[in-house]
């Protein structure tokens, strides 16, 4: 067969596949953002957010309310007015001391939370955490931990060391050191308190554009 013949033939096939491409419709591959996915991704994905979204708020407000209320609540006059002078401020300190503990479990709480959100929206939404926002997270949940478990327990011990027979130098020892740590742990609850802002702040507004997984990815 001659060569010309052959160069014809094989441009007229390349001419009619162009030619089959360009009328045959493609469609993308929806997203689990799109309305085209099923009710229930939609769902999932309006679950999170508002998931996210809650526990933020909810680990914000209580971070204020304990800041500004709980906090001061053991050295305010009306405790100590209300305990009495014999009462004071032994007693009011330590009802402190249970109401922090108290919020301290709630903080915890609201930290693993935070955790589980991003790593629900890293795998069921493809959508990877920034460092910035997780390394957030993760310091907040590690300054829960260290009030639980170092900070709170050795203000106990100092209040409790504070008024027991022990020797009078030991006694004001303590006070000592009782009112430094408490400085320090108030410090670090002025800052956990301005870390959760920020966190509910890119939960409420994310940085950047909503990246999702395909649906076909998805399902696969």
């Amino acid at each position: 067969m001659p060569y010309g013949f052959k160069a014809r033939q094989a441009s007229k096939g390349d001419r009619e596949l162009r030619a089959c491409l360009k009328t045959t419709p493609t469609r993308p591959s929806p997203d689990l953002a799109s309305p085209e996915v099923s009710p229930t991704v939609s769902a999932v994905i309006g679950l999170l957010r508002f998931v996210g979204l809650f526990n933020a708020a909810l680990w914000f407000g209580a971070a204020i309310f304990f800041t500004l209320s709980i906090d001061p609540f053991s050295s305010s006059e009306e405790i100590r007015e209300l305990l009495g002078a014999k009462n004071s401020p032994y007693f009011s300190i330590a009802i402190g001391q249970l109401l922090t503990a108290r919020y301290l479990r709630a903080f915890l709480a609201c930290s693993i939370v935070s955790l589980v959100h991003l790593a629900a929206e890293w795998l069921y939404l493809g959508k990877y955490p920034q460092r910035r926002w997780l390394v957030l997270v993760l310091l907040l949940w590690l300054g829960g931990m260290a009030e639980v478990y170092w900070l709170q327990p050795k203000l106990r011990q100092l209040h409790r060391l504070q008024f027991t027979r022990a020797e009078q130098r030991e006694r004001e020892r303590a006070s000592r050191s009782y009112r430094v740590w408490r400085e320090i742990s108030q410090a670090i609850n002025i800052v956990l308190l301005t870390g959760i802002g920020g966190y509910l702040w890119r939960v409420g507004n994310p940085p950047d554009a909503t990246r999702f997984l395909s649906a076909t990815k998805f399902r696969s």
